[in-house]
C-alpha cells in the first residue's frame, strides 16, 4: 500500500476513532508532577481518616480553616459565602455560593465516605479457652475469606449512659497493638477447603482476638475477659454495658503506599469511595468563586444501601437544598430541577488476570482517566438512573473543554455485573445525575489498587464541573 494511503488512513482513524492512550502519554511533565503531589496529599488523607466519622471530622476541620461557616436555615448569604452542614458527625455537605442566581440550579458532586469493614456487635466481648475475642458483623459487601490473618485497627466511638462520648483509634500508630482474626493452617483445613468460597470463612467465624492474659487469681472464671474489661475500664472508664451504645469498626491497619517499581499505583484500604470523596472535597476548596453555587456532599451508608438518616435515601440533602433556596427567596423544587450532579463513585478497573468478567469495549482501564458511567444496575439496568443522552453530552463538553482525561465504562458484563451508587437517589430529586469515578482493582478487598493518573483526573473532573 502506498505510504500516502497509509497516512490518509491514520489521519482518518485519528479523526473518527476514540482516543485510547495511556494517561501518562497525554500529560505534560508538569501535570505529572502536579498529579504526584496531589496523590501524596491523598495518601496522607487515607492514613489519617479511615472511617466516616474520621473523614467527617477531618473535612470539617479543614473547612473551618478555609472560612466555611455552619449552615442555618434563613441565614443571609451572598456570592462567595462558604457554608457546611454536619449531619450527625457521619456525613457533611459543603457549599460555596456562586455569582449566578440560585434559580439557575447548583452544581453538585456526591461521594460516600463509608467503606466495607467489620463492625462490633452490641455484646462483642467474650472469652473462649482463655482467649479474649470481639464478635463482629461485617458491613457492606466483602469476601469474608480476605479478612483473617491481616492486622486490624479499631476505630469509632463509645457513648456512655450519661451521654459522654469516647473516641477510639487503636492500631494505627507504630507503638499501638493491632488485632487479628485467625484462619486454619493448611495441614488441618481439608474439610474447610471443601466449603464454597463464600463459606470458607463464615460470618460468625470473623472473631477478633483482643488478648490472652488472665487476671491473676485462682478463683472464678472468664479471667481473661475480666482482665480485658479491667484494662478498658482503666483506659476509657467504661463497663461492658457501654458497648451497647458504641459504634466500633475494625479496619485494616495497613498504610496507603505506592505500588510498583515506577510508583504509578496506590494501594490502600477504602479507595471505595475515598478516592472520589477526597478529590471532590479538594475540588470544592479550589473553586472559591464559582459561577453556579457549588455543593459537595460526602455521605454515609452507601455500602449498605444508603438507608438511615445519614444515607442518601434520607431527606437531608433535599432539606438542605430547600433551605438553601429559601435563603434567596427561591423555590427549592425549582432549584433542584435546574441542578446538575456528578455522582462520584468508583468503577471496576479491567484486570488482565480476570478478563472474563468485563466486556473490553465497555469497561474502565487503569491509567485511562476518570470513568463516566451512564448507567449502573444489574441485568436489565435495575436500580439505576441511566443518565440522558443530553446530560451525557453536556458532561462530555465540560470535561473535554477542561482538558480532563476521561473514559466510559460499565460495571461488568451484562447479566454478570451491576452495583449500586447514590446516583439514583439524587436523580429521584429531579436532578440531572451521572456516575463518574476512579477505576479500582480488587474493589472491596482490605487493600485496593488505583492509578495515580486516574485520581488526578477525578480531581480535575470535579473541579471543571464545579466551575461550569
Amino acid at each position: 500500500m502506498p505510504k500516502k494511503n497509509k497516512d490518509e488512513i491514520q489521519e482518518l482513524k485519528d479523526k473518527l476513532f476514540s482516543e485510547n492512550k495511556h494517561a501518562a502519554q497525554r500529560m505534560s511533565e508538569s501535570e505529572l508532577q502536579d498529579c504526584n503531589t496531589f496523590c501524596e496529599a491523598y495518601k496522607d488523607f487515607m492514613n489519617t481518616a479511615k472511617t466516616e466519622r474520621e473523614i467527617n471530622s477531618f473535612v470539617i476541620t479543614e473547612l473551618e480553616k478555609q472560612g466555611y461557616q455552619p449552615f442555618q436555615a434563613g441565614m443571609q448569604l451572598k456570592a462567595g459565602d462558604k457554608i457546611y452542614l454536619n449531619n450527625r458527625g457521619k456525613a457533611v455537605i459543603m457549599a460555596t455560593v456562586g455569582t449566578a442566581d440560585i434559580r439557575e440550579g447548583v452544581r453538585l458532586c456526591a461521594a460516600h465516605i463509608d467503606s466495607p469493614r467489620l463492625d462490633l456487635k452490641q455484646h462483642p466481648l467474650y472469652e473462649n479457652q482463655e482467649m479474649g475475642y470481639f464478635k463482629t458483623h461485617y458491613y457492606g459487601g466483602i469476601k469474608k475469606y480476605q479478612w483473617p490473618t491481616i492486622p486490624l485497627s479499631l476505630h469509632g466511638v463509645i457513648v456512655r449512659k450519661d451521654g459522654s462520648k469516647i473516641t477510639v483509634r487503636i492500631g494505627e500508630d507504630e507503638n499501638d497493638p493491632v488485632f487479628y482474626i485467625t484462619d486454619l493452617l493448611p495441614h488441618l483445613a481439608d474439610e474447610q477447603m471443601r466449603r464454597t468460597a463464600s463459606q470458607i470463612i463464615r460470618g460468625e467465624e470473623l472473631n477478633i482476638i483482643i488478648g490472652s492474659m488472665p487476671l491473676k487469681s485462682d478463683k472464678g472464671n472468664e479471667l481473661v475477659k475480666l482482665a480485658l474489661m479491667k484494662l478498658l475500664n482503666e483506659k476509657y472508664q467504661i463497663t461492658e454495658d457501654d458497648f451497647m451504645s458504641a459504634e466500633l469498626e475494625a479496619v485494616p491497619a495497613y498504610k496507603a503506599k505506592d505500588v510498583g517499581f515506577d510508583r504509578s499505583l496506590i494501594g490502600a484500604y477504602g479507595h471505595d469511595d475515598k478516592v472520589c470523596s477526597y478529590p471532590a472535597f479538594r475540588a470544592s476548596l479550589d473553586v472559591p468563586a464559582p459561577e453556579h453555587t457549588s455543593v459537595v456532599i460526602l455521605t454515609d451508608k452507601e455500602e449498605t444501601g444508603s438507608d438511615g438518616n445519614t444515607g442518601l435515601k434520607s431527606a437531608y440533602l433535599k432539606y438542605f437544598l430547600y433551605d438553601l433556596a429559601e435563603c434567596f427567596g427561591a423555590n427549592g423544587r425549582a432549584v433542584m430541577q435546574k441542578s446538575k450532579c456528578l455522582s462520584a463513585d468508583v468503577n471496576a478497573g479491567f484486570d488482565p488476570t480476570f478478563p472474563e468478567v468485563l466486556e473490553k469495549n465497555n469497561c474502565a482501564y487503569l491509567n485511562h482517566g476518570v470513568c463516566v458511567t451512564k448507567f449502573t444496575g444489574a441485568r436489565g439496568k435495575s436500580g439505576t438512573s441511566d443518565a440522558s443522552a443530553e446530560f451525557v453530552g453536556e458532561v462530555r463538553r465540560i470535561l473535554d473543554d477542561g482538558g480532563v482525561i476521561w473514559q466510559t465504562g460499565e460495571l461488568g458484563r451484562v447479566d454478570l455485573g451491576g452495583g449500586g451508587t447514590v446516583a439514583a437517589y439524587i436523580a429521584n430529586l429531579d436532578i440531572d445525575t451521572i456516575d463518574i469515578g476512579v477505576p479500582v482493582l480488587s474493589m472491596h478487598a482490605p487493600y485496593e489498587l488505583v492509578a495515580k493518573t486516574d485520581v488526578w483526573a477525578a480531581y480535575r473532573a470535579f473541579k471543571v464541573f464545579l466551575e461550569s
